[in-house]
């Protein structure tokens, strides 16, 4: 049985991200002096409050996860490196198509009373954002009516360069709204430290955000969240698809990213209705600032939030522990005569990647699970973007489980007919698909290792993310999904997130098995023929610059 709530309270009020700071260092003084002599079970909480990102072996492997959690203990090393937050696998619902994504967006922002946090690479401009954000308005100006509780609070995170570029942009659709609604709405545009001085007045627009962006999508609504890899924009809406999922009333999920895109917001630059921008008072400037400064203030504000949930997560287990033994029986009994069960079978863990920062949880359990699977177990991974980092593509050719890889076929790619160079990125990402093709066969991995190209004319592909079946199982028990492609830029430039969903729940596994059929229903498996038709012709200058370039797309 949990502790009392009155005690849960006045920790999550207490261990704050600056407490945790400040603690660390006296706690430090007084375990030295301690001697590392038995004492009180405070000295267990010591690894989880430090600063930096704690090191694999410093978090308890049971913090949260018990052996008798069947499947979900084939993956508990997963609290290793992030928070796990225990929820009911009812609660979360696969949306299949971009007509979904965007109907729910927009539903959950007419019916939210507290707060709407979005965090997207950039808000088009067309007809479909222009109802979102009359949705937005409409929420806010409701809020504001007599009786109707405290005021609801908007909070967007955007790219400041993809939502600055052009005359009319992400900036322009929102202003309105911070003009009228000041005091509830917040809009942040992160900038990466990375694009500064002579770099950052000769990059061109559109170039310049291959330094570098804000790439997490995340849409949350009071306990609700979505999780995709999808922006807001007529695309994503219509005919790009992507994958979405929608956890229903999960408090402490939502509560983490709220928090989590928050922290980024603070490190930001803030929009003011008059267009202009500015940090807020006491941050380093992203590009003006010292960039060592800047990182480690930044990492240190965000690690905050992920330190504090994972403390949180540590107090109350180590409090439900020394209550089991006396409470065990009594429970059994009340669970017997009211006839319930604990429905929370499913857990979720955040995986931040944020490399110009300093972070790299993702990147870390990304490795691990690649090589996690035996024999007999099968991966589905997909990514619009088929560009996987030279460790990922090491990892996948020397597994031992088998791996069905989705890409886009060059007509359904992004780029494909654009304008100038970048029309030739579907042509490079043919080229490095070649490359892995050719080295599948050399490697004698044909068998093990198979790639696919979905195909559906007047649509464009940009899913990503994985589906985990093991051994002898016939429906995933574990799936990634978030905004990270699996390549460079993901892994090193840009800010990522995306979260582990491992569950137990039949009808929850049974939606990720429908989702990853249906995409993988429309597409047809690469052989050596696929690379002979014309759509998959390569230029020899694209097969030259590919190699240098393909860390920035």
């Amino acid at each position: 049985m949990a502790a009392p709530m009155s005690w849960r309270r006045l920790v999550y009020s207490v261990y704050t991200p600056a407490f945790a700071g400040v603690f660390t260092r006296i706690s430090d003084r007084f375990f030295r002096a301690r001697d590392r002599r038995k004492g009180s079970s405070v000295l267990l909480l010591a690894p989880l409050l430090a600063e930096a990102e704690p090191a694999p072996h410093c978090v308890p492997r049971s913090a949260g996860l018990k052996e008798t959690d069947g499947l979900l203990t084939q993956f508990q090393w997963m609290a290793e490196h992030a928070p796990g937050f225990r929820v009911p696998g009812a609660h979360i619902h696969i949306l299949s198509s971009p007509s979904q994504f965007y109907q729910a967006i927009k539903s959950r922002i007419k019916t939210a009373k507290r707060r709407v946090v979005m965090a997207s690479l950039y808000l088009g401009t067309g007809q479909l954002e222009q109802e979102l954000v009359d949705c937005v308005e409409e929420a806010l100006a409701r809020s504001q009516q007599p009786g109707d509780g405290p005021a609801l609070q908007v909070s967007i995170l955007l790219d400041y360069m993809r939502g600055s570029r052009g005359r009319q942009n992400s900036r322009t659709m929102l202003l309105p709204l911070l003009q009228r609604y000041a005091s509830q709405m917040r809009v942040s545009l992160y900038h990466t430290p990375d694009l500064r001085g002579l770099l950052r007045l000769l990059m061109p627009q559109r170039f310049n955000e291959t330094i570098g962006v804000q790439h997490i999508k995340v849409y949350l609504f009071d306990d609700s969240v979505i999780i995709s890899g999808a922006n807001l924009s007529d695309s994503y809406f219509t005919n790009r698809q992507d994958r979405y999922v929608l956890l229903e009333n999960c408090q402490e999920v939502a509560d983490f990213f709220a928090s989590l895109v928050g922290a980024v917001g603070d490190v930001s630059l803030q929009l003011h209705p008059d267009d202009s921008v500015s940090m807020l008072e006491g941050r380093v400037h992203p590009y003006n600032g010292n960039r060592k400064e800047f990182s480690a203030s930044a990492r240190e504000h965000i690690m905050g939030v992920v330190n504090t949930a994972r403390l949180r997560q540590h107090l109350s287990h180590h409090w439900e522990e020394e209550e089991q033994a006396e409470r065990k029986k009594e429970q059994q009994q009340e669970d017997e005569e009211e006839g319930e069960e604990d429905d929370r079978d499913t857990w979720v863990f955040p995986l931040v990647q944020m490399k110009p920062l300093g972070i790299n949880m993702d990147e870390q359990v990304t490795q691990r699970l690649l090589t996690k699977g035996g024999a007999d177990a099968t991966v589905f991974l997909t990514s619009g973007y088929f560009n996987l980092t030279r460790a990922y593509m090491r990892l996948v050719l020397g597994a031992a489980a088998d791996y069905r890889i989705l890409t886009a076929s060059p007509e359904v790619n992004g780029f494909y007919g654009a304008k100038g160079v970048a029309g030739a990125i579907p042509a490079a990402y043919v080229h490095i698909a070649r490359q892995f093709y050719g080295n599948v066969r050399r490697l004698g991995q044909q068998e093990r290792v198979h790639l696919y190209e979905y195909h559906r004319p007047q649509w464009t592909f940009h899913a990503k993310g994985l589906w985990f079946y093991l051994g002898g199982q016939d429906r995933p028990c574990l799936t990634l999904i978030g905004s990270p492609n699996f390549g460079y830029r993901s892994v090193h430039r840009d800010l990522e997130a995306q979260i582990a969903i491992v569950t137990e729940n039949r009808e929850l596994r049974a939606q990720l098995q429908e989702e990853h059929e249906r995409l993988y229903q429309r597409s047809s498996e690469v052989s050596l023929a696929t690379f002979e038709r014309p759509e998959c012709f390569v230029k020899l200058w694209v097969k030259l610059v590919t190699p240098v370039i393909k860390n920035f797309f």
